[in-house]
């Protein structure tokens, strides 16, 4: 009996994250945790035991993006790297780093474009932009670096041909170490301006 119950929890659990991952597809939710909780009230599902990891929702994500539309997956995410790597370059002396579902693959139509930047001051950045003629957002995010601490950042919104770029002002020193993965808590990849030009010229 015990051994039916657990296939029939890892079944749901499979449902779930194969729901959240179509609702994160079709109607543009980044946010994992959100996905999780309107796939569980879609599938009825009330047992917080048998929610999917961030990391099991994205793994059903690239299954989802490889067997619907992966011709509209693939234009989309050149577009989107291409866009990324634009603005990192207008943005060089700040070391940009792309890092999120751009870099990984498994960003939407409806997906930032979200980058990490380094300065003494957020401000330079904001003037930088001023200087580009682009008009932007501050706001504050708040990041987890390690297991037990998160901190908040300066951070800036911003159009770039059409897409939102999300940018978070680190210290320069900052460059040092990636803050933990909302996917699998796990330090963040992170990719330069050099790494970002190969990635589209293999799509």
């Amino acid at each position: 009996m015990p051994k039916k119950f657990s296939q029939r929890s890892e079944d749901l659990r499979r449902a779930l994250a194969q729901e959240a991952a179509r609702i994160m597809a079709e109607h543009g939710i980044a946010d994992f945790l959100q996905a999780k909780r309107k796939a569980a009230d879609r599938l009825g599902v009330n047992d917080v035991a048998v929610l999917p990891k961030n990391i099991e929702i994205e793994a059903a994500l690239r299954e989802h993006q490889r067997l619907f539309g992966r011709d509209s997956h693939d234009d989309t995410l050149r577009d989107q790297r291409r866009i990324a790597l634009e603005t990192m370059r207008l943005l060089i002396e700040f070391q940009p780093r792309l890092v999120g579902s751009v870099l990984t693959g498994t960003a939407t139509n409806y997906s930032d474009i979200n980058l990490h930047l380094f300065a003494d001051r957020s401000e330079s950045v904001a003037i930088r932009l001023l200087e580009l003629g682009v008009p932007h957002e501050f706001y504050e995010r708040r990041v987890k670096m390690d297991a037990d601490r998160s901190i908040n950042f300066p951070a800036l919104r911003f159009d770039a041909n059409g897409r939102t770029v999300d940018a978070t002002v680190f210290p320069i020193d900052g460059i040092r170490q990636s803050p933990y993965s909302p996917v699998d808590g796990r330090p963040m990849k992170r990719a330069d301006v050099r790494e970002v030009a190969d990635l589209v010229d293999t799509i």
